[in-house]
């Protein structure tokens, strides 16, 4: 299989070029232009940031991505879909309100801010793929039916995938939440009960109500659990767990296949940007964001979703990390310090699964600008 071509560009900037100048050099090495037409609806596809969340992509990087594609006579508007866990952007009246909160207001992207699955998270089209898990994907309506994307992920750590990039902002981030249900749907936490201290913090936090107190512990009404895995991390004594082995990778697998489904129908009309940078252990959609488990890395761009991620891991993997971060192990350039972090989540399984299904290759040629 041929490499794929993932452009790096590190941060140092000096008074002749600004991190903002250097962004657009690497759009430009990239060739990002060859896949925005002339009148065409461009879906930027980020992630906001939950509330009190402060690691997500900075507003005025996206303004420079933004004026870019305006620039090419195009018409781009900043999409994300609705989440399945309780939080601030469980709906598109919240969602929006965070957004701005966040600083993704017209007058700072200049761009509308568009939440493409609908007020309550019921719009989407339905995709047929037909892969070994997913026969039919449901997409984001507004994302589907817009005649571009420009994917610019914010690379850092994830509970369930061991890192989130390229792939999770696709595949669960384009997904409306009948397509994060069918994700999750295999997920099924159990508690541990002889960990479980009944503080409560699980039940507080449950997207579905699926968790109660019963005799000063925690139980999982299964019928009502959505799978979003946000007890697992929010539990302070690790009482709640899932079937690792099992679970885990069926739901990358899943992943990956809904990312052949966000990006069917738009060949050559797809970008993809990694921030390599707040390099968090966790997901942006908790209302916090702990020390990065490395220093800021830089910035790539491929047409590649698989190789970008796997450049993005192996970057990351070369730092030392950050020994005032959660890092207990991993701590030398070259281990892996995102299964230090999550030592049950094998994470190249959704490159492995995204190389299969067609969705990329996990070869690549790193171009450094």
């Amino acid at each position: 299989m041929t490499a794929s071509k993932v452009y790096f560009a590190n941060l140092r900037t000096s008074f002749k070029e600004n991190i903002f100048l250097k962004l657009n050099r690497l759009l430009d090495e990239a060739a990002m232009d060859d896949v925005v037409a002339e009148r065409s609806l461009v879906a930027v596809k980020l992630h906001f940031g939950e509330k009190g969340n402060t690691a997500f992509i900075r507003p005025n990087y996206l303004r420079t991505i933004v004026d870019r594609i305006e620039n090419l006579g195009a018409h781009p508007f900043l999409t994300d879909a609705n989440t399945l866990y309780a939080g601030t952007r469980g709906n598109s009246v919240s969602h929006l309100h965070t957004a701005v909160l966040n600083g993704f207001a017209y007058s700072v992207v200049g761009a509308p801010v568009i939440i493409a699955d609908g007020i309550r998270g019921a719009g989407y089209k339905e995709i047929a793929i037909d892969q070994e898990i997913i026969r039919r994907a449901y997409i984001a309506r507004d994302i589907a039916e817009a005649d571009g994307l420009i994917s610019v992920a914010h690379f850092k750590g994830h509970e369930l995938t061991g890192f989130g990039g390229t792939i999770k902002n696709l595949g669960m981030g384009c997904a409306s939440r009948k397509g994060k249900m069918a994700q999750h749907s295999d997920l099924s936490p159990k508690v541990k009960k002889k960990k479980c201290v009944g503080c409560g913090d699980c039940v507080r936090h449950c997207a579905g109500g699926a968790i109660s107190l019963k005799e000063k512990k925690a139980f999982i009404n299964t019928e009502k659990c959505v799978g979003c895995g946000e007890c697992i991390l929010i539990c302070p004594n690790e009482a709640i767990d899932v079937s690792w082995s099992k679970d885990i990778p069926l739901f990358q697998k899943k992943m990956a296949e809904y990312a052949l489904a966000v990006l069917k129908g738009k060949k050559n009309k797809v970008f993809f940007i990694n921030f390599l940078t707040d390099i968090s252990p966790a997901c942006d959609c908790y209302g916090h964001s702990d020390a990065p488990i490395v220093h800021d890395v830089g910035i790539v761009a491929a047409k590649d979703p698989v190789a970008i991620d796997q450049a993005s891991a192996d970057l990351v993997n070369q730092q030392a990390g950050s020994a005032t971060s959660c890092l207990k192990e991993g701590l030398k350039p070259g281990e892996d310090k995102f299964r230090a972090v999550y030592p049950k989540v094998d994470w190249t399984i959704q490159l492995d699964h995204g190389e299969k299904i067609g969705l990329g290759s996990r070869k690549y040629a790193l171009i450094t600008i």
